[in-house]
């Protein structure tokens, strides 16, 4: 068994670096975890229909995560009646290869919300899935088949909020880390081959986890994962897992949900209800500074997310979607757009996704003001909040909604 995973994971180490190239989006938020897909060729404009619908997958049950894609396949989670799934389809059809339970739903405050909103990370032939009752179950991508499983709240004495784990797990070299949430484990460093510890971060106060995914941070001091939790932002070591800083400005009273934003030493965080701020890691004697560059009540983007571009960010208020200096906090435009939205970013375009309508913006981004180049209304729109990010790969662009994948062709060539 031992002599199987290892040679699973050689297999696993060295496609993953081959699927960035190849632009795949092979977990949370593309190949950098910062909403930008690698793909290019795509079209700069849209018909005034909106681009061709490539497949649509019918019944694959509900749920809010997002799919990731990776050689030639679409790995999804979903949610039927009390148990949660993960799926893989064909990329070039849209038709089922496996389905595999990886869990139960978790318990959420408000009933109208229940089930999956984790979206696989793949890694190789590896595929890590996270249930919203806290179960974390490492699958063959190939088959499906369970490779090992770890439970949260049974194993990792863990604690969440009020609707369920969300978060979609970080696999770095050869570990992955996930945010249990508690006093013994708020964040942990598993081994990706077999799911045994590697350390346990203890946060002060025992936070609990709340739904924003893990960010790698390189500068500002040593290595470290930064994690949005209840009680804010944080940062702990990389190596040993130790409690380096906090920042809670921007913490939401209903729910912390933005994934930070990184750029070397700065880390952006928001709140739909407090706003967004920008901090600077510094080095000390002691370990590791946060110091606040700015805060801005304007800035509160998040369950859609947020990109930086050329040093500008975009991202969605409940109201606008805006444009801000990085550095400064300077709003440089706002507009109406399609917002409230989830948003990504593919060879010179932004993908601008409308929670409510169903309408999906394609949007230039620039400083001078908003300049949309095309929007179409999404087929097949469900009654319920359209919350799964949009993603973009390999010349498709990704809706998920309520029971339904759709792939439309974005490419302007053939593939």
């Amino acid at each position: 068994m031992k002599r199987f995973l290892s040679a699973l994971w050689m297999v696993a180490c060295t496609a993953y670096c081959s699927y960035a190239q190849a632009a795949d989006w092979p977990q949370w938020r593309g190949p950098g975890r910062d909403g930008h897909s690698a793909d290019a060729g795509l079209l700069q404009q849209w018909p005034g229909d909106g681009p061709a619908l490539r497949w649509k997958a019918e019944d694959i049950g509900g749920g809010y995560s997002s799919p990731s894609i990776a050689a030639g396949r679409v790995y999804l989670q979903t949610t039927r009646g009390n148990a949660e799934f993960a799926l893989a389809l064909d990329e070039k059809s849209g038709q089922p290869i496996w389905e595999v339970p990886i869990g139960k739903v978790g318990r959420n405050r408000v009933i109208e919300y229940p089930g999956t909103r984790s979206t696989p990370t793949i890694a190789g032939d590896a595929a890590y899935c996270l249930s919203s009752d806290g179960e974390l179950v490492c699958l063959s991508a190939a088959t499906g088949e369970a490779i090992w499983r770890v439970e949260y709240r049974t194993e990792l004495d863990g604690k969440v909020g009020n609707w369920a784990y969300s978060e979609s797990v970080l696999v770095d070299g050869d570990t992955l880390v996930c945010t249990p949430g508690g006093e013994s484990a708020t964040l942990a460093k598993l081994d990706a081959r077999t799911g045994q510890v590697v350390w346990k971060s203890a946060v002060p106060g025992g936070d609990v986890a709340d739904y924003a995914s893990v960010m790698i941070v390189q500068g500002g001091g040593p290595r470290q994962y930064v994690q949005f939790l209840r009680g804010g932002l944080v940062g702990v070591s990389a190596d040993s897992g130790e409690f380096l800083w906090r920042y809670d400005r921007t913490v939401d009273r209903g729910a912390n949900i933005l994934t930070p934003v990184i750029q070397s030493d700065r880390v952006f965080s928001a709140g739909s209800r407090s706003g967004g701020g920008l901090i600077e890691l510094n080095a000390t004697v002691d370990g590791v500074e946060a110091n606040e560059k700015y805060f801005s009540s304007s800035l509160g983007a998040s369950i859609g997310g947020a990109v930086l571009v050329d040093g500008q960010l975009y991202g969605a208020t409940s109201q606008v979607l805006f444009c801000a200096d990085f550095e400064s906090g300077q709003i440089l435009w706002s507009d109406r757009s399609v917002a409230p939205a989830s948003i990504c970013f593919a060879d010179g375009r932004l993908y601008v996704r409308g929670h409510a309508e169903g309408e999906i913006a394609l949007v230039v981004p620039n400083t001078d003001g908003y300049r949309e180049v095309g929007r179409f209304l999404q087929a097949d729109r469900s009654e319920i909040q359209a919350w799964p990010h949009p993603v973009v790969s390999n010349g498709g662009l990704y809706l998920r909604d309520q029971g339904v994948l759709l792939c439309y062709e974005v490419s302007a060539d053939d593939r």
